[in-house]
């Protein structure tokens, strides 16, 4: 079960765990822009609550789930592959960081080994951290590979793998995330989440141990401020 907020704030992890879209890079809205391109250009218009069901989705989920939504199933190759072309053009010609984020990463890279666990394609993730100035500060970028067995989020993967590269045991690690689908994966890793943003329609929210506005909430710089050395803090 999720602990007390204040409680978390109390704990210090041993590595941290970043979502990228919508929670590192200003992308969701280009996520967001590309879904309602490949629907036009589809002759086809989202239905009401759309963009709240895809966000935080692996693009071939959110794909499918753009068909079925629809009721067009066999579109569902055809939307995947217009909502990752437009999504690219989009996310190169406008690469932005969320608000604190620059900052918070900064401070964090100092302290602890971070990592970026994504359902984004690995040179998106990269690319946009590249061009943010971030990329240096990650030790590790997860993303899914069939191949490798590592499923897109809400399954536990990403994370999982994350924080073992990080040298990590899951409850040790901290899991930044925006979106409900990257909150349920975090949790059922094992990692603490703090959710960052809009909060999510409904309940899910509750999964997080805290949800705030911004990475620069006073409350996360006062408490990545408070964090010990690296390698000082005992195991559980």
């Amino acid at each position: 079960m999720p602990t007390m907020a204040n409680d978390l704030l109390d704990w210090s992890p041993q590595a941290v765990v970043f979502d990228c879209d919508g929670t590192l890079m200003d992308s969701e809205r280009h996520w967001q822009e590309a879904r309602n391109r490949a629907f036009r250009e589809h002759g086809l218009q989202p239905p009401p609550g759309f963009a709240d069901q895809a966000t935080g989705l692996h693009y071939e989920d959110c794909g499918r789930l753009m068909a079925q939504s629809v009721h067009k199933p066999e579109l569902a190759q055809d939307l995947t592959n217009a909502l990752l072309d437009h999504f690219l053009e989009l996310v190169t010609d406008d690469p932005v960081t969320m608000p604190g984020a620059a900052q918070l990463v900064r401070l964090l890279s100092v302290r602890l080994p971070l990592a970026v666990a994504s359902n984004c394609p690995r040179v998106v993730v990269e690319g946009s951290l590249q061009r943010a100035g971030l990329l240096q500060h990650f030790q590790h970028i997860v993303v899914p590979d069939p191949g490798d067995r590592v499923r897109p989020k809400p399954h536990p993967d990403v994370y999982d793998v994350a924080a073992r590269l990080c040298g990590v045991r899951p409850h040790r690690a901290l899991a930044i995330e925006d979106s409900l689908a990257g909150v349920q994966a975090a949790r059922c890793a094992g990692l603490r989440v703090l959710g960052v943003g809009r909060r999510p329609p409904g309940d899910g929210a509750a999964l997080a141990d805290l949800w705030l506005p911004a990475l620069h909430a006073p409350e996360v710089l006062a408490w990545v401020d408070s964090f010990k050395a690296p390698g000082s803090a005992s195991e559980e």
